[in-house]
């Protein structure tokens, strides 16, 4: 592929999406590259404070736990309140969190903290989304989740990148850096980014309709069929992307690699997504949603069930080479597919009830894999692993292809309208509102 073909594909990536979008792209990109608190949180507490590994790896699940109470409290705040304000209270509520980790020393402190700040930034996670839904054409809505995860995972490798400086600097001046970036993503949008969320409905019809939105819940969120298929699908996905972030260094470790090896292998996952994300993006565009959905779950499966024949370097790298590739995929694809199941008076809550999938599993993947590995071995961590990215695979399949079948013959001839339609059907539109986030670890 000659370098101007590659140009073009890119160009071609970025091309046709709102000025609105690339604001909150841009507050994407600030926010991750000054996201320093859980990437040096561990090393923070047991070089500097002086806690122990336990303590330092609860404290980690906590920001998982509060990730699990923050998705769909930002979803509900998305629907009822605004994009625009939850997202500007959220990033805010978050830099507090940061800021005051860079004085807080108690135990007691610090876990609360975590925990609230891990609140905060999945909560902020359903107005980012939705905000893309409403601002992007229904058929450019999967290319834009793509170039926002790509913002975040450049981001991501950037903010990786401070650990020399946190030689110098100190821990808590990264901590504080991070909470002075995060604020920045806030005043972007509050000055760039207007509000989109769908406008009150007018006619005879409205008070009636009103109410009826008003009435929807998580649980009622939880009855739509095909969507509580697609969650329970990706919560099994979630669980096989996050058990090589605890399963692989203790795999490694066995094997008697190093830790810095561990470290070279880890940073494939990075740069292969900051790397060929858009390049992806161009293989992947138009392509159905189930089929990419079965195939970045085999790839996660693929991938992590490999782990176990590894024995070197560079065979551990070309596991997550391929589970990589997985999710590159599979994380703009499902948010899409969330984007088109949801009301689009409901667009909050859905999008929140999915990141408490990947919110639970942050939580629950970790215990796992690390019960597992010192159980029955690591083998049996990426057997189960293997089993159970086929088994999603299977699910999507088998029981979204009709739901998302359907969504696709509407997302392959898009009409653009001015407002809010007539009707609350899931149908996905566009919402003319103005201008204007898991993996588990990059959250």
């Amino acid at each position: 592929m000659s370098i101007s073909t590659l140009r073009r594909s890119a160009r071609e990536t970025v091309s046709g999406l709102p000025p609105g979008f690339w604001w909150l792209w841009l507050s994407t990109l600030v926010n991750r590259t000054g996201a320093f608190v859980l990437t040096f949180l561990s090393l923070y507490l047991t070089l500097e404070l002086g806690h122990s590994a336990w303590f330092a790896g609860l404290v980690v699940a906590l920001h998982g736990l509060g990730g699990v109470a923050g998705s769909p409290l930002g979803g509900v705040l998305t629907d009822r309140w605004g994009r625009r304000p939850t997202m500007i209270t959220m990033h805010l509520a978050a830099a507090a969190c940061a800021g005051a980790l860079a004085f807080v020393t108690s135990a007691w402190g610090i876990a609360t903290a975590v925990l609230l700040m891990g609140a905060a930034m999945q909560a902020v996670r359903p107005p980012i989304n939705a905000t893309i839904a409403d601002m992007v054409p229904a058929h450019d809505v999967r290319r834009a989740y793509s170039l926002n995860y790509w913002a975040l995972n450049l981001g991501f490798a950037i903010a990786s990148l401070g650990g020399g400086a946190a030689a110098f600097l100190g821990y808590r001046t990264l901590f504080l850096v991070d909470a002075v970036a995060t604020v920045l993503c806030a005043v972007i949008v509050f000055l760039r980014l207007p509000e989109t969320r769908p406008a009150p409905r007018s006619g005879p019809q409205a008070p009636t309709e009103s109410a009826a939105e008003e009435k929807v819940s998580t649980l009622t969120v939880l009855r739509d069929a095909p969507f509580r298929t697609l969650v329970l699908l990706n919560l099994l996905v979630c669980l096989v992307f996050t058990a090589p972030w605890i399963g692989l260094p203790l795999t490694m470790a066995d094997q008697g690699l190093s830790a810095s090896s561990y470290g070279a292998v880890i940073a494939v996952n990075g740069v292969v997504i900051v790397g060929f994300q858009l390049l992806v993006n161009k293989f992947t565009d138009k392509r159905s949603p189930v089929l990419l959905l079965v195939l970045s779950s085999l790839l996660f499966g693929l991938g992590t069930g490999a782990t176990a024949l590894a024995g070197s370097s560079v065979a551990f790298a070309a596991t997550v080479v391929v589970w990589t590739v997985g999710e590159m995929i599979h994380v703009p694809t499902n948010a899409a597919a969330t984007a088109r199941l949801a009301p689009e008076h409901a667009r909050g809550r859905y999008q929140g009830v999915m990141g408490m999938s990947w919110a639970v599993a942050g939580f629950v993947a970790p215990v796992l894999a690390g019960a597992i590995v010192d159980g029955p071995g690591p083998d049996v961590l990426w057997a189960a692993t293997a089993a159970i990215g086929v088994l999603a695979a299977a699910g999507y399949a088998t029981r979204l292809r009709k739901a998302l079948a359907e969504d696709e013959d509407i997302v392959a001839a898009p009409v653009p309208v001015p407002g809010p339609v007539p009707s609350p059907a899931p149908a996905p539109v566009v919402v003319k509102g103005g201008d204007a986030e898991d993996s588990p670890v990059r959250t």
